[in-house]
């Protein structure tokens, strides 16, 4: 009868040690979300150039953001397009792509399809906002497409919802797309 006992609290404190150590793990990735933001993922629907290594966006020396409108019947805050107005060029700026007025600009316009937001359930149940555009380069000039992308913005946590960071996410997928096809060479002077 004492080795039942013995056993069970065995197994009782080794669950209380896995539960103890997955509620830290769990409350220290909810921390790490908390101060990284959002995260932005690129898929492309029609790529800018048969070769995925290829980099012929050099000839461009600005970005824009162009018209986005909103494809979700209003769920978009009207505060969201400020913020993004505001989020891509840092974005661009941090990775060095040129932003210089007057030289031959790639605009960045499309329509958001999907905006999520959660109740008090949904943060009970998952732990993920997104935010998914689709989106297009254009040469400014020609009015050319150039490429297609849906472009997602994604909260990484409980502890992170919200429109700041959908905006950080999809600014993100906006500066990557572009970064990935953007030279090393020709790149703005860090300061």
């Amino acid at each position: 009868m004492k080795k039942h006992a013995t056993a069970a609290l065995i197994v009782t404190a080794m669950v209380l040690l896995v539960g103890a150590t997955s509620g830290c793990s769990t409350a220290a990735k909810e921390g790490l979300a908390l101060v990284r933001g959002g995260t932005g993922s690129v898929v492309a629907i029609q790529p800018l150039a048969a070769d995925p290594n290829a980099r012929p966006l050099g000839e461009y020396r600005n970005v824009e953001l162009g018209e986005i409108t909103d494809d979700t019947g209003g769920l978009v805050p009207v505060a969201f397009w400020t913020e993004l107005k505001r989020s891509v060029p840092e974005d661009l700026a941090s990775r060095r792509i040129p932003l210089e007025s007057g030289g031959k600009t790639l605009v960045i316009r499309g329509r958001i399809l999907h905006y999520e937001t959660h109740g008090l359930t949904a943060i009970a149940l998952g732990d993920v906002e997104e935010v998914v555009a689709r989106l297009e380069m254009v040469d400014k000039q020609t009015g050319n497409v150039l490429a297609t992308a849906n472009c997602i913005g994604r909260t990484k946590g409980r502890t992170n919802m919200g429109m700041a960071t959908k905006v950080d996410g999809l600014a993100e997928a906006i500066a990557v797309w572009v970064d990935k096809h953007y030279p090393k060479e020709g790149r703005a002077e860090q300061e």
